[in-house]
């Protein structure tokens, strides 16, 4: 019988998350059905939106549920399959959530899907061809919208969202600037990803000195702006934004332990006739394959750079998912788990 680690959200925080919200458990991988795949998960993938989750407000997504497994993206290989359009071998990407093995019903669409790692790494289908890939390339093309010799920023550049979201605008022609914690994040925006300049938040830690830096990088104002944080940031950010200027609100990683997050100066929506738009990707489903189509080509030829954080075993996930909502990862933050 093979027994199954997993961790379970174990009770909600009351603010800022702590490793005794979760707790690991083990159980057997029960026997499969008729229709069903095992999957032994190789990678899991660590996102800012699982914070949002483990509350039971209201917000765009169900509340996970106390004691059952974290939900998660992740990546692996079919070990036992008794659905056809699964074998053995095959590798895969699904949400088998904080586990080492998950059992899929493949009748269920988009469960579970076949990927090919001759040209892509198994693990990029968790990051820069994953989920956080596409949410760059939806939140890009679809509200921004940038035109050749625009300014577009970026708030979380270093992560694997933010720093997708700057190579697909430098591939459009724009004039790409990134919001970073730390010199080391910021020469890597520049230097890997090939930003023409990135902010430290850490150094222009208020308003007046955000956006007087953001002056200085968007000589021509910014047209378009990538929200994953909110807070200061975008209201230095408001002040910068050219007439009929775009913002795809993403996340908003200042607020996610509960704080509000106030607009100084809402008036500039106004003035600016700006369009602030949220979106959420798994509700433009049908954009996805256009996206993995640009981002997988991107990847294989070496026009998309990215970088991964890779914590070592299912035990590691609760402290490097902490560490994540506190920007300590550089890139996509995954856990190895095979």
């Amino acid at each position: 019988m093979t027994m199954n680690k997993q961790i379970v959200l174990a009770s909600r925080p009351t603010a800022e998350p702590t490793v005794e919200n979760f707790r690991l458990v083990e159980a057997a991988v029960p026997a499969l059905e008729d229709g069903q795949v095992l999957v032994r998960h190789h990678f899991l993938s660590l996102d800012p939106y699982m914070r949002g989750r483990m509350n039971e407000g209201k917000s765009y997504a169900q509340p996970q549920p106390l004691d059952a497994v974290m939900i998660g993206g992740t990546v692996g290989e079919v070990v036992e399959s008794k659905a056809p359009q699964f074998a053995a071998g095959d590798k895969v990407v699904g949400m088998g959530g904080w586990q080492q093995y998950s059992v899929v019903d493949a009748s269920q669409a988009g469960m579970l899907r076949k990927v090919d790692t001759t040209h892509v790494p198994l693990s990029a289908y968790l990051g820069a061809v994953g989920m956080p890939g596409v949410t760059a390339w939806v939140g890009l093309t679809q509200i921004i919208a940038p035109k050749t010799g625009e300014t577009v920023v970026v708030s979380a550049a270093s992560g694997a969202v933010g720093g997708a979201v700057g190579q697909l605008a430098k591939a459009r022609g724009c004039r790409v600037v990134g919001i970073a914690g730390g010199p080391d994040k910021c020469a890597q925006v520049i230097d890997e990803l090939g930003f023409d300049a990135c902010i430290d938040y850490k150094v222009h830690n208020d308003t007046k000195a955000m956006s007087k830096a953001l002056k200085e990088a968007c000589p021509d104002g910014i047209d378009g702006y990538f929200e994953n944080v909110g807070g200061m940031i975008l209201d230095a950010i408001m002040l910068r934004m050219n007439a009929f200027g775009r913002i795809a609100f993403c996340g908003m990683i200042s607020g996610y332990n509960g704080q509000p997050i106030p607009m100084a100066n809402p008036a500039l929506i106004l003035v600016s006739r700006l369009k602030l738009q949220g979106f959420i990707v798994s509700e433009h489903m049908e954009l996805w394959p256009a996206a993995l189509k640009e981002l997988g080509t991107m990847v294989a030829t070496g026009h998309l750079k990215y970088r991964e954080s890779v914590a070592q075993g299912l035990e590691s996930a609760p402290e490097a998912f902490l560490g994540l909502l506190k920007g300590k990862n550089f890139g996509k933050q995954l856990v190895k788990l095979a």
